[in-house]
């Protein structure tokens, strides 16, 4: 989680810094702008200046030939009132200027426009001086100026730099999380992996190498674990075969002792029947442990599932199945040269559970229905009886819970959920899904899919 945290907070330093820059290069490029204007508005040419220049270098005969020239170069216009309004000398004049003004036209211009052009005004001991500027080029406010084209400049340059600043920004972002998805990306699927209990090994460098080292050693104690989990379950198995086949062994010679009595014959069947659900418990586990942590080796080739099914339905029937079950199958005409590869051993085996299953749930009698459909992408194979079903609580129970195990006292009947995580696991090695529903009328159904082989038409 260190790691983490020294992750983001790193990332966010940097955009932070990446922030300070873009402010940075705003200013600057204001600066740029707007540098030309600043320098024309407030510099040797600006009102201000030029005003105090020219009324230095004026009298009442006129102006300096260096003021004059300066005023030329900066296309202004100059001329002295005297205390009544009337023009004493002027400077390129427009020939819409008067020469001769009332109080209230000076008190009008000084202030803004004479003839729309902006001008600006300065009182000397001689009268009043006035410069004019051209038209269009100064806007004038109570107390201060600015440019046309700085005032038509401004909204373009905000408008521009947002849209740059935005872009950038959006560049910012997409570019650190594409690097952060990048970089995490293997860390959460490992993760992911962790929790399915498959080992994972990571190699990742720089600021999240902590993490992966820590993902790593996660997966190697698990790994460990599982291991030792499944050696415990698979020499535990071991360890009963001897024992169990010797009370087998035992209870059917029992059994088959015409000597004894009747009911130490039926005790011994017992014990015989529940030796037998013992072992099949043991297999259950042993291979259920064994598909868990991949420990089980399967031994994939193409299999015609109709033609499977069919054998297994004949070998159930010659098995010696009681008459108060049937065995129906129905093969879809698309199904009929379906092909799975898969483990043929292990299909079966999940097939049989779940018949075993309907069987053991309808002790009255069923009619079983093993059925095969196939379409574009998927093979369905459906295992369904018309029994007495689940109940939606059992139903529950056998999706959320698929592994557990329930015995009860009378005569050690054994019941345990293993048979249906057999199923699920053997489904899941051949990358399909299952299913478990009731059906319309009444029993219940459970339907594997299988991914159709490509090249199969």
């Amino acid at each position: 989680m260190k790691a983490f945290g020294k992750y983001i907070s790193k990332h966010l330093a940097s955009f932070a810094a990446f922030i300070l820059v873009l402010v940075l290069l705003n200013v600057l490029a204001f600066g740029v702008t707007f540098q030309s204007v600043i320098r024309n508005d407030y510099g040797d040419t600006s009102p201000q200046n030029m005003l105090e220049e020219i009324a230095a270098a004026s009298t009442v005969e006129g102006v300096s030939d260096d003021a004059r020239q300066k005023l030329e170069s900066a296309h202004i216009w100059a001329m002295l009132l005297n205390p009544y309004g009337k023009r004493i000398w002027a400077v390129d004049t427009p020939e819409d200027i008067p020469e001769k003004y009332t109080i209230q036209d000076v008190a009008l211009f000084s202030k803004g426009y004479l003839k729309d052009y902006p001008v600006f005004v300065w009182n000397t001991e001689d009268g009043l001086l006035v410069l004019g500027y051209l038209k269009d080029s100064y806007t004038k406010l109570t107390s201060n100026y600015f440019s046309i084209h700085a005032i038509q400049t401004l909204p373009l340059y905000i408008t521009g730099m947002l849209a740059v600043d935005f872009l950038f920004l959006f560049l910012a972002y997409f570019f650190s999380k594409r690097k952060i998805i990048r970089n995490t990306e293997p860390i959460i699927d490992a993760i992911e992996t962790l929790s399915d209990g498959k080992p994972v090994s990571l190699s990742i460098d720089g600021d999240l190498s902590e993490v992966a080292g820590s993902i790593n050693k996660a997966s190697r104690i698990l790994s460990r674990q599982n291991e030792a989990r499944a050696n415990w379950i698979s020499g535990v198995s071991h360890d009963i075969r001897t024992p169990l086949s010797m009370i087998l062994g035992y209870a059917e010679r029992i059994a088959d002792n015409k000597t004894i009595s009747s009911s130490v014959k039926e005790q011994a069947e017992i014990v015989r029947q529940q030796s037998i659900k013992i072992k099949e418990l043991v297999q259950d586990l042993n291979l259920v442990s064994q598909l868990e942590y991949e420990m089980q080796p399967i031994q994939k080739a193409s299999v015609r599932l109709s033609k499977l099914l069919r054998s297994y339905a004949v070998e159930l029937l010659n098995g010696g199945l009681s008459d108060n079950y049937s065995v129906d199958v129905e093969i879809k005409p698309f199904a009929e040269n379906a092909l799975l590869e898969c483990d043929s051993r292990l299909i079966v085996r999940a097939i049989n559970n779940l018949v075993q299953n309907s069987i053991k749930h309808n002790p009255q009698g069923c009619e079983i229905m093993l059925a095969l459909d196939c379409s574009v992408t998927t093979i369905t194979l459906t295992v369904a009886d018309d029994g007495v079903g689940l109940s939606p609580e059992k139903l529950r129970e056998l999706e959320e819970k698929p592994h557990y195990m329930e015995s009860t006292d009378e005569r050690l009947n054994l019941r345990h959920g293993l048979g249906i995580l057999l199923v699920r696991q053997i489904v899941e090695a051949h990358g399909g899904t299952m299913k478990i529903e009731n059906t319309e009328v009444h029993g219940y159904k459970t339907v594997l899919c299988f991914p159709k082989q490509s090249n199969q038409s």
